[in-house]
């Protein structure tokens, strides 16, 4: 992986800069346009958005919306470079270890078939071994600067510098978001670095494998690899094991889609009573305190009405993954055999541990915390906190106004992503040392004021599961499944 020791790579960044130079120079059209309406009140924008906010997401809009897409390897490059570690930050870099058993994997291959439907118990995928898994011990480094770097230490040693600071014993095991095929860890430090400070904790921030090269179900069997870690670790490892009840899963965007994967096959699990052989014992498989969902990318084949109804407010691109414009060709793309869909083959999109929307129960599962703003994946998000409710599941839900999507860490500055942050460790807080505070609530966080409405749940979404899976479905041309029958009494 790229070095994380903050040592000098002016080269590289120099390079970076003047490449987003080059794509912003274009822009500037488009920045005048804006600015103008903003200020003369003629966008919609404008009436919730101060003009930094409104610029940056139309600008953002513009460059992840290109005419002309760039290849996989190059678009995945550019959020792969590490800029170093630097500020009030504790990094530990580690790496799971591979256990001599592959119970674990069976486990999940077992869940996948069970979950399944006839259409993908026909099928087969690539499947992927126990690999070491790196992640990123994140903590809050009090003492430094903004511009202090790393200590020469080794890992072991940040790794005991940062325990130091530590409050308390909560852990975020993240996942980052990127639509599974960009971003790392070292991308996400600044909201890593966030929740630790806030929390009072820490953060294990795991490096899972990316698509195109490694699709379903490798991600997931990579978050299961990590949880087994946190809370069994493997010898050699420099935590001592983590109490369940101290764990909180935390992602954003696809990394909330893995989060939530990772809870229905820890669910799945429980319900047939399955034990994993890890490092020569038979382990229990335990649910953590809670789980966090930022903007969670559940809808795979974005099907749902708010990929196109909210595209004013949000900077992702239409939905275009199933389209016939494809990126072009290179080592990673086209993938081989042929997909549609990067992160996961044909036959399995619509898979209840890829497509989270259509999980038929989370009857079981601990607190959830959600949050989303006026975005492309609203739908879902709201469809979701219905589901979980009527599963009965607790679940804090809230809605930003007219915010975009993982907004908290896209406009940073913004009361609103504040707001955000306060209320996500406020829960993380709650789930470890007082879990039987959290009641579901649900919540609408209007722009510029912070006025906080609660949302009649009856009213969240109008979508019924029906109605859920038929979009999905005819999005990839294919009849939905028929609704179970009740058993007979």
């Amino acid at each position: 992986m790229p070095p994380s020791d903050g040592k000098s790579k002016s080269g590289l960044i120099s390079k970076a800069q003047l490449g987003l130079y080059w794509e912003l120079l274009p822009k500037v059209p488009l920045v005048v346009r804006v600015a103008l309406l903003h200020v003369l009140k003629m966008s919609d924008a404008a009436h919730y958005l101060d003009l930094r906010s409104d610029v940056t997401i139309s600008v953002l809009r513009s460059l992840l919306d290109r005419s002309k897409p760039r290849g996989i390897l190059k678009t995945q490059a550019m959020t792969l470079s590490d800029p170093g570690v630097r500020g009030r930050i504790w990094i530990s870099t580690v790496a799971s270890k591979v256990p001599p058993e592959q119970g674990l994997r069976d486990a999940l291959l077992a869940a996948i078939s069970d979950m399944g439907d006839a259409g993908t118990k026909s099928t087969s995928f690539r499947i992927p071994d126990i690999v070491p898994i790196e992640a990123e011990w994140t903590g809050y480094r009090a003492a430094a600067t903004p511009e202090s770097t790393p200590p020469p230490m080794t890992e072991e040693q940040k790794y005991h510098e940062m325990m130091k600071e530590c409050k308390n014993s909560t852990t975020v095991l993240y996942f980052h978001g990127g639509a599974y095929y960009l971003c790392d860890p070292s991308t996400h430090r600044p909201l890593c670095k966030k929740l630790a400070k806030l929390t009072g904790g820490r953060v294990y921030s795991v490096r899972y494998r990316l698509a195109p090269q490694h699709p379903f179900p490798s991600a997931v069997l990579d978050a299961l690899v990590s949880y087994f870690t946190l809370l069994y670790p493997p010898p050699g490892s420099v935590h001592e094991a983590v109490a369940p009840g101290d764990i909180v899963f935390g992602g954003d965007s696809a990394g909330g889609n893995l989060t939530l994967s990772l809870l229905q096959t820890l669910l799945h699990f429980r319900r047939h009573h399955v034990k994993i052989p890890w490092f020569g014992e038979e382990r229990e498989v335990p649910l953590p305190a809670a789980v966090t969902a930022n903007s969670p990318w559940l809808d795979l084949v974005q099907s749902m009405p708010s990929w196109t109804t909210n595209q004013k407010w949000d900077y992702l691109p239409p939905a275009k993954l199933l389209s016939s414009k494809q990126p072009p060709a290179d080592e990673a793309w086209p993938a081989k055999p042929p997909r549609k869909h990067i992160y996961i083959d044909d036959a399995y999109m619509l898979h209840p541990l890829a497509s989270l929307h259509l999980s038929k129960s989370w009857e079981g599962a601990p607190p959830i915390y959600i949050c989303c703003g006026w975005e492309c994946l609203a739908d879902e998000d709201k469809y979701l906190a219905s589901k979980l409710t009527k599963d009965g599941v607790t679940v804090v839900f809230e809605e930003y106004e007219a915010m975009p999507h993982v907004f908290a860490s896209i406009l940073t500055k913004l009361p609103e992503s504040r707001r955000n942050l306060d209320g996500w460790t406020q829960f993380i807080t709650a789930a470890c040392k007082d879990p039987e505070s959290i009641k579901s609530t649900f919540t609408s966080i209007k722009a510029k004021t912070l006025e906080e409405v609660e949302i009649d749940i009856k009213k969240l979404t109008p979508f019924s599961e029906e109605d859920v899976s038929t979009m999905a479905y005819e999005r990839i041309g294919r009849k939905a499944p028929l609704p179970e029958a009740a058993p007979m009494l």
